[in-house]
């Protein structure tokens, strides 16, 4: 696995805000998608004030290491399938938390086979794929060419 290209991604994905914001849910987040918590700095930080680029990079890598460790915690082949695949979880798991891809149990179960294409059905068949579409499908098509 690439951590840079999945760098470039996930900045593709979630896009990179050098400021306190708030989310699509409203809650205040930085960086990366970085969701603010009660152990962060910037926890009471108001809406707007800005972030330096090396907290945003820090957060950055802190949020990746939990990715990809749920990912390892979620499938038991995980380091051994290609990195493709490792990386297009670690996405998924970024975007959907550890506990929302769990609830992927047909995508699991066709992973677990190596079978790439039935997974990418399964990913394309989820409440998930109907909320960010573009990015579902650009995950989807990639884990089907593998």
């Amino acid at each position: 696995m690439n951590r840079q290209r999945l760098r470039e991604q996930l900045i593709q994905d979630e896009g990179v805000v050098y400021e306190i914001y708030k989310d699509h849910r409203g809650f205040k987040t930085f960086g990366i998608g970085h969701l603010l918590k009660r152990n962060d700095e910037e926890y009471e930080w108001q809406v707007g004030t800005p972030v330096s680029e090396e907290r945003v990079w820090s957060a950055f890598d802190e949020d990746l290491d939990i990715a990809i460790n749920d990912c390892l915690a979620l499938y038991d082949d995980f380091e051994s399938w290609p990195a493709e695949v490792q990386e297009i979880l670690v996405n998924m798991v970024f975007n959907l938390g550890r506990p929302g891809l769990s609830r992927f149990v047909m995508f699991k179960s066709a992973l677990q086979k190596n079978d790439w294409q039935l997974a990418a059905q399964y990913g394309r068949d989820s409440l998930w794929y109907r909320q960010v579409t573009n990015r579902a499908e650009r995950l989807m098509s990639r884990l089907e060419s593998v």
